[in-house]
């Protein structure tokens, strides 16, 4: 097991997990819909399923998630995350991913406007408007993991 005190949070923040998502993953109260998406789309690219479902409105929430480890998640990004309106929230945001698998082989965006509620003291993921592209980078292209150096030279090496 990684110690997530040497482990960058996967969210972008540039803090460490153990700083950062980790708290959240723990059990601390994410204190708004931004922070919420942040902490989600950590432990997707962990493979936290129970932390995924505890934090997923019990109105919309699904049964069980499967793996899926054909799915290399690489970066997030944050679009907009409007300040919420009494107790509903939307974030919209851009994950990038390489895919493995036969039928999302290369580079993707998962792209979605993410809709919160504020019940009993916590914010809760609803559900959201998801779009998938395929992306087709150039070698000299910045690296879609945010890391700023050339996708030949980082992930795409």
């Amino acid at each position: 097991m990684t110690r997530t005190t040497d482990v960058s949070c996967p969210c972008g923040s540039q803090l460490m997990l153990d700083s950062c998502c980790g708290r959240y993953h723990q059990g601390a109260v994410a204190s708004t819909p931004e922070t919420l998406m942040r902490s989600r789309y950590s432990a997707f690219v962990l493979g936290l399923h129970d932390y995924l479902l505890a934090t997923w409105h019990p109105a919309t929430q699904p049964g069980e998630l499967a793996s899926d480890p054909e799915t290399d998640w690489k970066s997030l990004s944050i679009v907009a995350a409007e300040p919420p309106l009494e107790n509903t929230g939307y974030v919209h945001f851009k994950a990038y991913f390489y895919g493995r698998g036969r039928e999302q082989k290369g580079w993707h965006v998962l792209e979605e406007v993410s809709r919160f509620v504020k019940e009993q003291q916590r914010w809760w993921y609803i559900d959201g408007t998801p779009t998938l592209s395929r992306l087709k980078p150039g070698r000299n292209d910045p690296c879609l993991c945010g890391s700023g150096r050339k996708l030949k030279s980082c992930c795409g090496g």
